[in-house]
């Protein structure tokens, strides 16, 4: 949690970010950021290397009982 918040600014910032979110599943303890930005945003941001990602995907890998990390790219559309 205090990596999220540390990058929450970074995250919000993103040009024409929608939703900032964090998700833990309750069973597992998955612990999940998800970015929503519109589908026209997404190249700009894909061309930065989705900044700031590689640097939160480092600091995420020292903290002490994590024990795998991945990243995810998928639509999401209210129904």
């Amino acid at each position: 949690q205090e990596l999220v918040e540390k990058y929450s600014e970074q995250l919000k910032a993103i040009p024409h970010v929608k939703k900032v979110q964090r998700v833990v599943c309750g069973g597992c303890l998955d612990f999940k950021i998800s970015v929503a930005l519109p589908a026209v945003s997404f190249p700009d941001w894909e061309a930065k290397k989705f900044e700031p990602e590689e640097e939160f995907l480092a600091a995420l890998s020292e903290i002490e009982g994590v024990s795998m990390i991945e990243t995810q790219t998928y639509t999401l559309m209210d129904v």
